[in-house]
């Protein structure tokens, strides 16, 4: 007599490092994805080591680049193809208002946010912390060094996705991260930091909001 199984799937949960994978019982790949960083403090503010990828996960290395975003919003961009963490390819050039990047919206995983200027300005504080371009696997960037503590922080040069269409610009020359903060004059723009070989600074106008730039997140 034949017995009849009901097929019962079930999924198989690992835990390696900071990383869950996630397998149907098929052995199909479902999910790889980040949402530990143990972060390093840089004059006082505690930086995520990496930048924020899918929404509430961080990329896997220091070097990735990660998603881009556009500035309030919660969707990231490939920094490969020009798709979203939606799966579209439809480019929206339009900015949100308001004067801060509220909660809601902000891709950074649990215990994380998007940092202020302030807290983008500490990294400037040339008593404190100085900074540098470098390379690191073969990945350009700026290294943020604290002087007291020797903690340093890298940022990828990843470039941005440009405003009008996404396209890409810039990558491994040019480093463009948001801050939370708007600037309170011009609702179409808000704070950043932007940096390339010679150069590092934070700066709000060159750049709109609908700018798609690189998000590194600091401690809750």
């Amino acid at each position: 007599m034949k017995r009849s199984f009901k097929f019962l799937s079930f999924r198989l949960f690992l835990v390696l490092g900071t990383t869950i994978v996630i397998f149907n019982s098929c052995g199909n790949f479902l999910k790889n994805k980040s949402t530990y960083d143990k972060g390093v403090i840089i004059n006082g503010v505690k930086w995520a080591t990496r930048n924020v990828d899918a929404p509430g996960t961080f990329a896997a290395k220091p070097e990735d680049a990660g998603m881009f975003y556009q500035w309030k919003d919660s969707i990231g961009w490939s920094a490969t193809d020009l798709i979203n963490s939606n799966g579209d390819t439809i480019w929206n050039d339009c900015y949100f208002g308001g004067i801060s990047w509220e909660k809601a919206n902000d891709p950074s995983p649990a215990g994380w946010r998007v940092p202020t200027v302030d807290e983008i300005k500490a990294l400037f504080d040339t008593d404190k912390v100085c900074h540098e371009w470098t390379t690191i696997n073969g990945v350009s960037g700026r290294k943020f060094t604290d002087k007291t503590t020797g903690n340093s922080l890298f940022l990828p040069a990843a470039g941005l996705r440009y405003y009008s269409d996404g396209a890409l610009f810039d990558a491994g020359e040019d480093g463009c991260y948001w801050s939370s903060t708007a600037y309170k004059h011009y609702e179409t723009h808000a704070y950043y930091l932007y940096f390339y070989s010679d150069n590092a600074e934070w700066d709000w106008d060159y750049f709109n909001r609908s700018y798609g730039f690189s998000v590194r997140a600091v401690a809750e």
